[in-house]
């Protein structure tokens, strides 16, 4: 066994996230993130579009490289590993993804396999244990020999997650899961996110634009503003009027579910654009 998969057998998930700048010429996307997310951690990341969310999610991936600081999983500098050996620690399900014409539901899952197998072993017939326990987990393993665009987006949304899963990282990074799907299917992946956490002993990071899934689902929000940590701890203490308006512009209000306990907002106007969302 290579040092590499070594590691990441034996990786805990623990990711940091110390004094990270980016940014492109002429605009800076963030300007100063420090986080630590523990083991087994949901942690859900929140704000306005721009706001830096998605570039901070691709940056604990070691898709892109800070300015300046570092990200670091389990104590090493996700900067000084390549692209496949990230990936063989951290898996990114993508907001969005090209279309495939003709890829069955089990050719794409195997594409989660690249980075342990390499392009010769995804050359390989049939699948390995680790893709078919993905398919089974997220429960696709039925539409195996489907094509994938002859499929639901809630269908196809369970099919990249299971080609994420396929990577068997610690680490799991979600860039806005229920984007584009009903309120059913949005359930259904959030439900099914939770679950595989607990099952498997994932970290989770994802993006959310939905306050309500957030505050639901997540053990923790962290909500960013101008390139910046605004706001960071439990649903219950993070989740108020004050989140509301400083950060996602909106002038509203949050009470406490019934039978679950966690925050509600009732957001009732937008907030003029200078009100409460200065950097």
């Amino acid at each position: 066994m290579s040092v590499a998969q070594d590691t990441a057998t034996t990786s805990t998930g623990a990711v940091r996230v110390e004094g990270v700048r980016f940014g492109y010429p002429g605009r800076e996307v963030l300007s100063g993130v420090d986080l630590g997310i523990a083991p087994g951690e949901l942690v859900a990341l929140v704000g306005l579009n721009g706001c830096g969310k998605s570039t901070l999610l691709r940056l604990c991936a070691g898709l892109l490289r800070p300015t300046s600081g570092r990200v670091l999983l389990d104590g090493d500098d996700l900067g000084r590993l390549g692209r496949r050996a990230a990936a063989r620690r951290v898996a990114l399900l993508h907001q969005q993804a090209p279309a495939v014409p003709g890829m069955t539901v089990r050719q794409l899952v195997r594409q989660g396999r690249y980075a342990a197998r390499g392009p010769l072993g995804m050359l390989r017939d049939g699948d390995d244990a680790v893709s078919a326990r993905a398919m089974a987990d997220v429960g696709v393993a039925r539409w195996a020999d489907r094509p994938v665009d002859a499929l639901s987006g809630g269908e196809r949304q369970r099919v990249r997650l299971a080609m994420a899963l396929a990577q068997d990282t610690r680490v799991l990074l979600l860039d806005e899961p229920t984007t584009y799907l009903d309120l059913r299917h949005q359930l259904e992946v959030m439900q099914t996110v939770v679950r595989l956490r607990e099952e498997r002993g994932l970290t989770v990071v994802m993006v959310l634009h939905d306050l309500g899934h957030a505050a639901r689902f997540a053990d923790r929000i962290v909500a960013l503003r101008g390139g910046r940590v605004a706001a960071d701890g439990p649903p219950a203490e993070v989740v108020t009027p004050g989140l509301l308006a400083g950060v996602l512009g909106v002038a509203g209000r949050v009470g406490r579910d019934p039978q679950g306990g966690w925050p509600v907002c009732y957001p009732d106007h937008p907030l003029p654009s200078t009100t409460g969302l200065a950097k």
